[in-house]
């Protein structure tokens, strides 16, 4: 399979498609899962979400990547690795949306220490972001599990609206 990205000790990040959207979907229309967004997708939404991650994928190689659990081939979530401008300077940022059932089991720990030391041994960065919404405590905990340390903040346009999002740190020392 082409499509794998990486593998982790329970997942394997592939690349998304067109066949996974009652998956992403699942994800995106949650609000309980996108609360952070503050706002859900609908089917157009998210078949733009599955089209922007491929073109990412071409581009970058890197984007929001399907996270399969190894032994029961479920899709868990989405972890991601991808380009980002903040304030014109360009960061690699990590991301993690996992299916509301599948939070509090280390899914997006495991997933972002995976995403991190891509970038660090695969694309020589020095440093690596988590962007995340100063009220979103578990968030803020898988970050900090990775040794992050928040560096910045910035008000982030999302769907129109101007949400505050600390700028958390991990740099290549730390591990």
């Amino acid at each position: 399979m082409t499509d794998i990205f990486t593998i982790t000790e329970r997942l394997i990040l592939r690349q998304m498609s067109e066949a996974d959207f009652s998956d992403i979907a699942e994800m995106l229309k949650n609000p309980d899962v996108m609360y952070a967004w503050e706002y859900t997708f609908d089917d157009i939404d998210v078949l733009k979400w599955i089209k922007k991650n491929r073109e990412y994928y071409k581009k970058y190689g890197l984007g929001y990547f399907v996270a399969v659990d190894k032994k029961t081939s479920q899709i868990i979530g989405q972890i991601a690795l991808m380009p980002d401008i903040i304030d014109g300077i360009e960061y690699y940022e990590i991301g993690y949306i996992l299916k509301e059932k599948f939070w509090h089991k280390g899914y997006a720990l495991e997933g972002a220490k995976a995403m991190i030391n891509y970038a660090f041994q695969n694309l020589s960065r020095d440093t690596v972001i988590f962007e995340i919404r100063p009220e979103n405590t578990t968030s803020r905990k898988v970050a900090e599990k990775c040794g992050a340390v928040i560096t910045g903040e910035f008000v982030k346009n999302v769907h129109g609206k101007n949400i505050k999002h600390l700028i958390y740190t991990v740099s290549n020392s730390v591990l």
